[in-house]
């Protein structure tokens, strides 16, 4: 399998696909998802999920982004279903999003109708602007006319999601060392809309973990004690990443349940 560009998305098409996963980044690494990526998605399509990642640019609009995310990967959808997919077959599409990717899923499934399967959000953020944007509380000290904020703002999401947001099943992936995460309001709201269909997992990690890249190390010919380490960095690596990697599978790949015998 190779990448693809098709109308400003990187696609990943499997032999056989099963599913559909639309993937969004996070704020600072979303202009190349298939490069900072790589690792996950390219095991999510070896297990036979069609990929379809949108970058975009991050912007104090929110909103503008996700309109435009939401054009560019239904023009992505158009030509896979008239160059590559059958029209007949049902695919089901689920939305993929880590860090601010996740408020750019919420928000287009919020304020369109768009048909999904599923979401799962991996270290959802949605700190207001001053604290996600590097000196601009400082900017803001000495300019108090300044009053800048992202659209819509964190309080206004969550608004959002809890009138409008229209999917019952999602998983919420939040890593024990990720100290920027705020998964925890958004399972509040989710949980209260959709308490059956909802599902939070803690698994190791950091936020950095879904842009995790295979690590090459190979020993040289004595094996020291820099040898040591860095296979136990290896091992580490994998371990968080293979987590992650089962965890979404399981999530989109559920055990059927079974059919209750006659009594």
């Amino acid at each position: 399998m190779d990448w693809q560009e098709v109308v400003g998305n990187s696609i990943l098409v499997p032999p056989y696909p099963r599913g559909i996963i639309h993937f969004l980044g996070g704020a600072f690494v979303a202009a190349a998802p298939s490069l900072t990526y790589r690792w996950l998605l390219e095991n999510l399509a070896s297990e036979g999920y069609l990929i379809v990642a949108t970058p975009f640019i991050n912007t104090f609009n929110h909103q503008v982004i996700a309109e435009e995310v939401l054009i560019t990967f239904e023009q992505a959808m158009r030509y896979l279903y008239k160059r590559v997919l059958s029209p007949e077959r049902y695919l089901p599409t689920y939305g993929l999003g880590h860090s601010m990717g996740c408020k750019v899923h919420l928000l287009i499934n919020s304020l369109w109708q768009v048909e999904r399967a599923g979401n799962i959000y991996m270290s959802f953020n949605n700190y207001p602007a001053k604290r996600s944007i590097p000196f601009l509380e400082q900017v803001i000290q000495f300019t108090p006319a300044l009053n800048v904020e992202f659209t819509p703002s964190p309080e206004a999401t969550l608004d959002l999601i809890h009138d409008y947001y229209p999917v019952p099943r999602n998983l919420l992936v939040k890593f024990r060392s990720d100290t920027i995460d705020q998964t925890r309001p958004l399972s509040e709201v989710l949980i209260r809309r959709f308490p059956d269909q909802t599902t939070l997992q803690i698994l190791n990690g950091s936020h950095t973990t879904p842009i995790a890249q295979e690590i090459s190390w190979q020993p040289g010919e004595s094996f020291t004690p820099l040898d040591a380490l860095g296979q136990f960095v290896k091992q580490e690596f994998y371990r968080d990443l293979n987590q992650l990697k089962q965890a979404l599978l399981v999530w989109l790949s559920p055990v059927p349940a079974k059919k209750r015998e006659p009594s």
